[in-house]
């Protein structure tokens, strides 16, 4: 994880895959290395699903059924689907007001070694500083939170395609 310029955090991962297995597993199997649990997910305790639309205006978004009946949770609206190299959209935590969003962009570059994925998420400067999401931090401190956050969910995907149980 490194941080940008305060308006953006930043994390990478080296997987042993080829780049259009690193974007197909990113895109197509991201129910699968997602983790769940309150920090990564609305849904409670182990339910729900999260599905990504592989289209230009395409959903990424948690659909679960509770005692309330069945939720679907809109987390982001693909703005760039360009495969296997680069997927851009727009970011909104659960609870932002329907105005307020960031932005996401995952590129993937080949290395010696596989892929080097990395996961750009900006335009936070546009949430206000006593946002619920921004959990009372300063803005270094909370771009740091965010970029540990994709920190974690990207080392899921390195095991989930190196074939790891985690």
């Amino acid at each position: 994880m490194t941080m940008g310029s305060g308006d953006q955090a930043k994390a990478m991962v080296s997987v042993a895959v080829p780049i259009e297995e690193a974007f197909r597993i990113f895109t197509e199997e991201i129910e699968l290395w997602w983790r769940r649990g309150p920090r990564f997910r609305s849904a409670p305790g182990t339910a729900g699903l999260i599905c990504l639309e592989p289209k230009i205006d395409g959903r990424v978004f948690e659909s679960f059924t509770d005692e309330f009946g069945e939720t679907v949770v809109e987390i982001g609206r693909i703005k760039a689907w360009q495969p296997p190299t680069r997927l851009l959209l727009d970011w909104r935590n659960a609870n932002f007001a329907p105005d307020e969003k960031t932005e996401v962009e995952v590129l993937f570059e080949s290395s010696t070694t596989g892929t080097r994925v990395t996961v750009i998420h900006r335009g936070w400067r546009d949430i206000r500083a006593d946002h619920p999401s921004r959990h009372g931090l300063p803005q270094a401190e909370f771009i740091r939170m965010v970029g540990m956050w994709w920190g974690d969910l990207l080392g899921n995907l390195r095991q989930k395609a190196a074939g790891t149980k985690f």
